[in-house]
């Protein structure tokens, strides 16, 4: 999944750019086979940076979900703080599915887990 749904070969700034942090060895092995098995699929020479996990730190606040903020009534209809936001997997999830990320047919099966309104199952279903 992480191949496929981004531009690897892209250089960017350090904000954007492309990388996969690993916590082991065996972690560090796994994804630098990744990249080696992927490379052999691409024209340009991957950018994607494989580093050792450190301390993390959360996005500023407007950064939260930004594909669920282009669509203010569905966000705001979850009533979430920022702190619920940041931890919210309900709107991680709404995340993907609104930036095209994940099939109707799994949304149709989820929004029921997710205890999503009718209302806000139909505006996903109208705007993906």
């Amino acid at each position: 999944m992480f191949w496929k749904n981004h531009d690897t070969t892209s250089c960017k700034s350090r904000q954007y750019m492309s990388a996969i942090f690993f916590h082991d060895d065996e972690q560090k092995d796994l994804a630098e086979q990744s990249m080696v098995d992927q490379q052999r699929s691409k024209s340009k020479t991957i950018q994607t940076k494989i580093l050792p996990a450190e301390t993390f730190y959360d996005a500023e606040n407007y950064h939260q979900k930004y594909l669920l903020r282009q669509h203010p009534s569905l966000f705001n209809s979850l009533r979430l703080g920022d702190e619920d936001l940041i931890k919210s997997h309900i709107a991680a999830r709404l995340n993907g599915y609104i930036g095209g990320y994940g099939q109707m047919h799994q949304f149709a099966r989820e929004s029921k887990k997710m205890g999503l309104s009718e209302e806000q199952t139909e505006y996903v279903v109208d705007n993906v």
